[in-house]
């Protein structure tokens, strides 16, 4: 019997700049996990997030919030559900993890050394481009959330957006060269398929990386 999934809280964490909106990224360690990449902060539900007759998206949030304290050294609040990311069946180790976007107390950054080798509040538009030109590591929930991010020109734009959240079961697409990220409604995806032609895909066979859907 497969081990059950465990769960995680990721924070967006928004402040409002010159040049939009902008939002915190943390470079991880060469080794452990997303070895190299920028990330949000977050990370797994620990016993002490949980309450009694509390579900898991709210169990998620209290981990979010204590580990952005945790890897940056800032407070974050009015926390709003963007979306539960589920990996794809051939991940090592799988975590259902809950994206929340927040907004920032204005405190100074203090990245926990050790965890966190940079801690830089970029635009979404910013941290693409430099994606893009091979400049620094992203994973397919980090690049697909900072590509909806790109249209809000402030942070009240951006929580006056959030709805229902988005479900992302991801499947992964062999390509002869690289891979292919699937979800709901893309007409290749093997459990929920959309119709001929349906696209919610983002391919990474080459920089920069293409997102579709419609």
């Amino acid at each position: 019997m497969d081990a059950p999934m465990r769960v995680a809280g990721t924070a967006v964490v928004l402040r409002d700049a010159a040049d939009g909106v902008e939002v915190l990224m943390l470079r991880r360690p060469a080794t452990g996990s997303f070895p190299g990449a920028w990330v949000f902060p977050g990370g797994r539900v620990d016993p002490g997030d949980e309450r009694d007759g509390d579900d898991e998206e709210q169990a998620a949030s209290r981990a979010a919030v204590r580990e952005t304290r945790e890897e940056a050294g800032i407070g974050i609040r009015d926390l709003a559900t963007l979306s539960r990311w589920v990996p794809p069946a051939e991940t090592p180790v799988r975590f259902r993890t809950w994206f929340f976007l927040a907004r920032e107390d204005g405190e100074a950054l203090r990245p926990n050394p050790g965890e966190i080798e940079e801690a830089l509040w970029m635009t979404p538009g910013g941290a693409l481009e430099r994606h893009a030109a091979g400049e620094l590591t992203l994973f397919p929930p980090t690049w697909v959330t900072l590509h909806a991010l790109r249209e809000h020109r402030t942070v009240d734009d951006a929580f006056a957006a959030t709805s229902a959240f988005a479900r992302y079961e991801t499947r992964m697409q062999q390509l002869e060269r690289g891979m292919r990220a699937l979800w709901a409604g893309d007409e290749e995806h093997p459990d929920q398929p959309g119709a001929p032609g349906a696209r919610h895909r983002l391919t990474m066979a080459a920089l920069p990386w293409q997102y579709e859907r419609g």
